[in-house]
């Protein structure tokens, strides 16, 4: 577990200037005409309401990202950084609020597959890791996924409101260590794995290094640390296994 200053975080940006660190935050390495580019975009049209603006941004945002495939969505006051790693499938669908983040020096970043629902205000980041959503994957409302290390969502699940799924996240608590705030916090136990055809009930807490099997559903509330098996319904805080489906 590291204990140097967090690289990530706003405060810890390398900066010269305000410029330097706002770019540094939102665009990573790409060309200042990239980011002029992204700015003049996102500027102009994040914000329009209305069948208008879906269309500029249907044909505009698409130019983007590193990958996008056909008639994908955007919705208003979308947060998008460093989207020369994000990737995105067929008939994605952003809707409003939505922040797609994939920061870090070495990563892949944030994969999306096709046909792929991300709810309103949800917030799907990294440090440094790499996230990869499966095909026909419905994540609800006010989630957040996120990502020092690995995360893998399997093709057909379903995620509802207010759920968060997390990779990473594991600080030095040793007395002598640096304060919690200062801690890069992107150490992992492994990845975190939701196989095919899952279903996450609402306020469900998926944490470092899990693995549910295929075919699991967990009930609301829950907190899952521990693996589940496939064909399981678990349950509780901590979740445990109830019975098999």
């Amino acid at each position: 577990m590291s204990d140097k200053p967090n690289p990530f975080k706003v405060k810890e940006a390398e900066r010269t200037t305000a410029w330097s660190a706002y770019r540094q935050l939102y665009f990573g390495d790409v060309s200042l005409p990239n980011a002029i580019r992204t700015e003049m975009i996102t500027f102009l049209f994040s914000t329009t309401p209305g069948a208008i603006g879906l269309g500029f941004r249907k044909l505009l945002y698409p130019c983007l990202f590193a990958q996008t495939g056909s008639r994908c969505i955007f919705g208003r006051n979308l947060t998008l950084r460093h989207t020369h790693k994000i990737r995105l499938g067929t008939n994605v669908i952003l809707d409003d609020g939505v922040v797609l983040d994939a920061k870090g020096h070495t990563n892949q970043g944030i994969t999306i597959g096709n046909n792929v629902y991300v709810g309103r205000n949800t917030i799907i980041y990294t440090k440094n890791g790499n996230i990869r959503i499966g095909d026909n994957v419905n994540i609800s409302s006010n989630c957040q996924i996120f990502s020092s290390g690995d995360v893998v969502i399997g093709e057909g699940t379903m995620i509802a409101g207010f759920c968060y799924i997390l990779n990473g996240g594991v600080y030095n608590m040793d007395q002598q260590a640096s304060p919690f705030a200062r801690q890069d916090g992107t150490s992992s136990e492994g990845p975190t794995v939701i196989g095919p055809n899952c279903w996450l009930a609402a306020h469900t807490t998926i944490t470092d290094g899990i693995e549910l099997g295929r075919h699991c559903v967990v009930g609301a509330g829950s907190v899952v640390l521990a693996d589940m098996p496939q064909d399981s319904l678990c349950a509780g805080t901590p979740a445990k296994k109830i019975r098999d489906l």
